[in-house]
């Protein structure tokens, strides 16, 4: 199972944006303005302190220059670990495209107003099963977590308002390096990345493929 990426479709330092966030903004609109379905979707990895690691698809939810915002369950797995190693990698896979965008970082909790104003414009399904979901830990079945959710459902009634659980929160990767890498013929791909420097300066730099 092999696939050619056959296009001219090249990257040079020349066309990118001075700036890693206003890049990332060019790329992800094209995504978008292709129909790429869920073009947010990004593998975000993390890893435990004996550096086992472990990868799962979220929902990009926020980006400027202070890096990439998501939100979930501190108790999870992923919340676990990454209040061990607050060190992440994020993967935005844009096959059809022949692009991808890898971002390498460190992670901090975002502020709790602004995970209170984001929870408050969650569905309410989507706020309920924030609050009912034990997000990693073993269920004996689905029955179990379909009372958890009912139960949940009871607790607040329908005119009321749900506030964000108190383990669940948004997170902010803050990148030290962003690649773009756009796939070309003979495996012979363009990879441009921004790496912040240890002064805090920001600089491009091509890399082999």
């Amino acid at each position: 199972m092999r696939r050619d990426y056959a296009t001219e479709q090249g990257l040079d330092v020349t066309d990118l944006a001075p700036a890693w966030p206003d890049q990332f903004q060019r790329w992800f609109a094209d995504a978008v303005a292709a129909g790429l379905p869920e073009p947010n979707a990004m593998v975000l990895s993390t890893a435990d302190t004996a550096g086992r690691p472990s990868s799962r698809t979220v929902l990009l939810k926020g980006v400027d220059a202070r890096g990439f915002v998501f939100f979930t369950n501190f108790e999870s797995r992923k919340g676990g670990e990454l209040r061990a190693n607050p060190y992440a990698a994020l993967l935005f896979p844009w096959h059809p495209m022949m692009r991808q965008i890898a971002v390498r970082g460190t992670v901090t909790e975002v502020d709790r107003v602004e995970t209170e104003t984001y929870f408050a414009g969650r569905p309410r399904a989507s706020q309920v099963a924030a609050w009912a979901s034990p997000q990693s830990r073993v269920l004996p079945d689905r029955a179990a977590l379909d009372e958890r959710y009912a139960a949940t459902e009871r607790r607040f009634p329908a005119e009321s308002a749900i506030p964000a659980p108190p383990h669940w929160g948004g997170l902010r990767v803050a990148p030290e390096t962003v690649e773009f890498w756009q796939g070309r013929s003979g495996r012979l791909h363009d990879r441009l990345r921004y790496r912040r420097t240890e002064q805090g300066e920001w600089i491009i730099e091509r890399l082999a493929p």
